[in-house]
């Protein structure tokens, strides 16, 4: 029995918590990206790995980024907008942040 790769085991628990997150069943992502039901089998498992082509059509299919996707990173974290901040002026991230008051406003307001 061939020995899985640790990178294909983690790609593919990646996979299947964001295709279950979706809804979707491996039967449905196999057809919409055009693979067997046994390779979205495998490739969650880590069996198997996958080409660039196919994680990007994964990704797309799923609405996932590839950082979740090849490094379980999640885009929506804290410390991801913490750095993505960091790229910008001080006077940028005082717009951004009057931006999110609004938001939150808005949320709150149409909460309640």
């Amino acid at each position: 029995m061939k020995e899985k790769k640790k990178i294909n085991v983690e790609i593919g628990k990646c996979i299947k918590k964001s295709r279950e997150g979706r809804g979707l069943t491996q039967e449905r992502l196999a057809e919409e990206i055009d693979v067997s039901i046994q390779y979205i089998s495998d490739l969650e498992r880590g069996v198997v790995g996958a080409s660039t082509s196919t994680l990007i059509n994964i990704c797309r299919i799923l609405d996932a980024s590839a950082d979740y996707i090849l490094f379980g990173k999640d885009p929506n974290t804290i410390s991801d907008v913490s750095d993505r901040l960091k790229e910008y002026t001080p006077k940028q991230v005082e717009s951004m942040y009057r931006i999110m008051d609004i938001i939150d406003d808005f949320y709150r307001t149409d909460n309640e």
